[in-house]
């Protein structure tokens, strides 16, 4: 492997490039350019390294972000990936990566690269979720192109080993979750749960002390119910396009205990709750499996405005009067509950510890439920601590 100076004139002007002249693996002579020396010597050290471990790819080998993007979607919907689950996939790379990446062979793809990309989201107004689910997939694409030999390094990959201090500061950055702002707060609840009336009571309630997703609670079907054990397990849940199917993981599965309010909510709403071939326990009015926008036009919005718990939405009615707006949407009624799980008992709530309410909730991992609610658990008293501690110490001393 070399690297040499390579001059040339065209239309009088003299130009010049380094040239690295290698045989890849298979013994194929292959040459690439640089502007500056100090490049080319780079790539060379690390294409001698690729080439001795069997894994060079040559640019005129591999393929562009936007051609493997297309293999890699097409490689998601083969493998039966959720339909929102694939939408969101789809979204990512017509939106965030091809218009900004789609021409880049797959080689040229390095953290530097990946980190210009970021900014040229952020600058672009994408909020920091959004270029981090976007990242995801691109990861998720040069990992697929990694598996089909067009490349070798995974830009994403690296840079997750060793985060950025930008990622560093957008993680120190990220909200907690707040009451009054993110989680009803328990005087919200009350208020909620007295105006959950009629068909949606029992929905609302469950939502509210069951803690389930709302895929969960319209694929919930009444043989997963046992209302004299006052419990539910939760062995299905319904998609975006309302298809039946398992839990999004082994997690997912799980057993709840349900307060007796909500078993009386479920007992009531039993004998009027629609029939149909599922056997769900809140379909609609013909016994199909209930979509979410509907349910929250129809059910959840009215019972929060009813509620009071209600904001500005920003627009007016035809005589010049402001119109609320849910405060709130679904999934608080689940940052509720898992507040709920890990609150005192001597605030209302049930005190349990960090595996229980993982459990309950259906998370994968406990990472996850103390990431996003581990600022809700109980803190014990630091001076009754060392008290304690200090008590025992001079029990055992003498």
């Amino acid at each position: 492997m070399s690297v040499r100076k390579r001059t040339w004139t065209t239309k009088g002007v003299e130009k010049s490039a380094w040239v690295v002249d290698y045989s890849d693996q298979h013994g194929k002579r292959r040459q690439k350019s640089f502007a500056r020396k100090k490049e080319a010597d780079a790539w060379a050290a690390r294409a001698k390294t690729e080439v001795g471990d069997g894994l060079h790819v040559a640019d005129s080998a591999t393929v562009t972000i936007e051609t493997a993007a297309k293999a890699w979607l097409q490689a998601v919907r083969r493998a039966g990936l959720e339909v929102g689950t694939v939408d969101q996939y789809e979204r990512h790379s017509r939106l965030h990566i091809v218009p900004y990446l789609g021409a880049r062979r797959l080689t040229e793809m390095t953290v530097p690269v990946v980190r210009a990309w970021q900014d040229q989201l952020r600058d672009a107004g994408r909020s920091s979720t959004t270029v981090r689910l976007a990242t995801g997939s691109l990861g998720r694409i040069l990992a697929d192109a990694q598996d089909r030999g067009q490349v070798v390094r995974n830009a994403v990959r690296e840079m997750a080993r060793r985060p950025s201090s930008s990622a560093r500061v957008e993680k120190r950055q990220k909200a907690r979750l707040r009451y009054g702002v993110d989680i009803p707060s328990t005087d919200e609840i009350k208020a909620i749960v007295g105006a959950a009336a009629g068909r949606h009571r029992a929905i609302i309630l469950t939502a509210a002390f069951a803690g389930l997703r709302a895929s969960e609670l319209f694929g919930l079907s009444w043989a997963d119910i046992e209302l004299d054990q006052a419990r539910l397990h939760v062995r299905q849940r319904a998609d975006r396009d309302r298809n039946i199917g398992p839990p999004k993981s082994s997690a997912g599965r799980r057993t709840i205990p349900l307060p007796p309010m909500v078993v009386t909510a479920l007992r009531d709403w039993q004998p009027k709750c629609p029939k149909g071939d599922l056997d769900l326990a809140f379909p609609t009015t013909t016994g199909k499996v209930q979509g979410y926008h509907n349910f929250v036009r129809d059910g959840f919005a009215p019972t929060l405005i009813a509620a009071g718990v209600v904001k500005a939405s920003g627009r007016q009615d035809s005589d010049g009067k402001a119109i609320v707006a849910p405060k709130y949407g679904m999934h608080a009624m689940r940052h509720w509950f898992a507040s709920w799980c890990c609150n005192r008992r001597s605030d209302g709530g049930l005190e349990l510890p960090p595996k229980a309410v993982q459990e309950r909730l259906g998370h994968s991992t406990i990472t996850l439920t103390m990431d996003v609610y581990g600022h809700l658990f109980p803190v014990q008293d630091e001076a009754e601590a060392l008290a304690a501690a200090e008590r025992a110490f001079l029990v055992d001393a003498t």
